[in-house]
């Protein structure tokens, strides 16, 4: 998948292909992260933080889960600050 796009599809562990929307990006101490959400036009979506851990150069960009309670409070922070508009719940 490429970098910067307004979705991007992710292979879950059972091999099925999820279409997620890319809400907001940032990039936290050297590594990117970006919010998405599985449906756009629910409200009851749910939200993700998928954080970029191909190694730097990659044309493919390669993300994880967050689910690190602690990296995922600080980086759900700065997206809420981000969106002052919208509540984010994890």
């Amino acid at each position: 998948m490429e970098k910067k796009k307004d979705t991007i599809p992710f292979i879950t562990e059972d091999g099925d292909e999820v279409l997620f929307h890319v809400i907001e990006e940032t990039r936290i101490n050297g590594t990117d992260y970006i919010l998405v959400l599985d449906d756009i036009e629910d409200e009851e979506s749910e939200a993700l933080i998928l954080k970029d851990v191909s190694a730097d150069g990659e044309a493919e960009a390669v993300y994880e889960i967050v689910d690190d309670e602690k990296e995922l409070v600080a980086v759900a922070g700065l997206f809420s600050e981000l969106l002052d508009d919208t509540e984010l719940v994890f």
